[in-house]
């Protein structure tokens, strides 16, 4: 049977009293008693006992190399729960920074929607800067709408009473022409008068000197009389050209008057069309602008949405994750108790196993002394049974072990070798 090593030199070898396995000590001097013929007769218990004692052996050789065999599977299985233990442990030494991972995220995320607030404020001033512009100009371009309605209106009114002034003028000539009319058929009248009265002058003359009447100037009364109609007629003929020339000035000056308002109208009507102008192309301009800062308000909405959405979906997948990696923490540190526990049953049983061979080492050592201490030597290289050996077999002796046991780790063993 191959040898196996144990520490402390022990060999499990088996043992025959013939055996090289230790040097026992020689008897030089034999006795004289000694030199007699010996008895050749075997013992029959003597055999039986030898027997009986050389099964034991083998019986506990082989349960001692079954030992030797469980002891190194079980050093090898202590091994790599210790290898399987010392990567727990630095795996349980790690701690995550998920958490921190999550709070930075979250204050990056925080960050960003404090920026899109202030964005969207900053946008929404400039919403009602150009709101209230957009208002303004609206109401500047109604009040200078207004304004061109009333220079409208105006324009008509002048352009009505300057139509009116003219149709009074043509009134006007025509009732000069018709007054010059009746004043030249009033002449024409007068002076047939005049005829009529220098005739019946001349009449009248021959008629009182026929009758021898007293005379009468007649020619210095119708000279008085038709001087008097003359200058009643160059009267009314002065006060109807003063008057006419009057209302012509009248008319001149309104209409000259109607015709620098008109153009005044006309200037400012060129204004106000250039001033609606330029206030509908900014109008345009505002409203573009309007309509650009409302598109990137609603982007900016959207694009915050979007970024708290994938905040959100961030971490709820850091949050899983989390549980997960919680879950897998758990069941190490279960895996890790169940191992430890395992190790600790396992060093108990090894330890359980040493001191046995220990023992077992120990008992087998002393009943080897005791033996060779019954076999003596002779010269010849022959042994020769002592008849004082004892053939009673050997009892067995008992073997306490102790083993102190803390955190999951031995670290204490003892045993006590005692005779039953």
């Amino acid at each position: 049977m191959a040898s196996v090593k144990k520490r402390g030199g022990f060999s499990s070898q088996s043992y025959s009293p013939s055996g090289p396995s230790k040097a026992y000590p020689s008897i030089t001097p034999a006795k004289k008693d000694l030199l007699n013929p010996i008895d050749t007769k075997v013992d029959p218990l003597d055999q039986k006992a030898k027997t009986s004692e050389k099964d034991q052996m083998v019986g506990l050789n082989d349960k001692f190399v079954a030992f030797i065999d469980r002891v190194r599977s079980l050093e090898q299985e202590n091994r790599r729960l210790e290898a399987k233990l010392k990567i727990l442990l630095e795996q349980e030494c790690y701690k995550g920074n998920v958490d921190d991972v999550v709070a930075q995220l979250s204050a990056n995320l925080r960050r960003q929607i404090e920026s899109l607030d202030r964005d969207r404020e900053k946008l929404e001033g400039e919403l009602e800067r150009s709101q209230d512009e957009v208002d303004q100009t609206r109401q500047k371009f109604e009040d200078e709408l207004q304004k061109k309605m009333d220079a409208e209106n105006e324009f008509v009114v002048g352009k009505k009473e300057v139509d009116e002034g003219y149709l009074q003028r043509v009134e006007l000539e025509l009732t000069l022409e018709e007054v010059l009319s009746q004043v030249d058929f009033l002449k024409q009248a007068f002076q047939e008068e005049i005829r009529e009265l220098e005739s019946m002058i001349v009449k009248e003359k021959i008629v009182l000197k026929a009758k021898h009447s007293p005379d009468l100037d007649l020619e210095d009364i119708v000279a008085i009389v038709k001087k008097q109609y003359e200058d009643m007629a160059a009267r009314s003929r002065e006060e109807v050209e003063q008057w006419q020339q009057k209302k012509m000035d009248a008319m001149v000056l309104k209409a000259g008057k109607y015709e620098d308002d008109m153009r005044d109208m006309k200037k400012e009507i060129a204004d106000l069309l250039r001033q609606i102008q330029r206030l509908n192309s900014e109008m345009d301009a505002l409203r573009k602008k309007k309509e650009s800062l409302e598109l990137e308000i609603t982007q900016a909405e959207d694009k915050g949405q979007g970024a708290i959405d994938d905040a959100r979906d961030h971490l709820v997948q850091l949050e899983d994750a989390l549980r997960k990696a919680k879950q897998v923490m758990a069941k190490q540190v279960r895996e890790y108790q169940e191992l430890m526990n395992l190790k600790l049953a396992l060093d108990i049983e090894i330890a359980t196993y040493r001191k046995l061979l220990e023992g077992e080492e120990m008992r087998m050592n002393g009943y080897g002394r005791d033996l060779d201490a019954h076999i003596p030597v002779l010269d010849n290289g022959y042994t020769h049974q002592s008849p004082l050996a004892d053939t009673t077999p050997q009892r067995k002796k008992g073997v306490f072990i102790k083993i102190e046991v803390k955190d999951g780790r031995v670290i204490s063993e003892s045993s006590v070798l005692e005779d039953p």
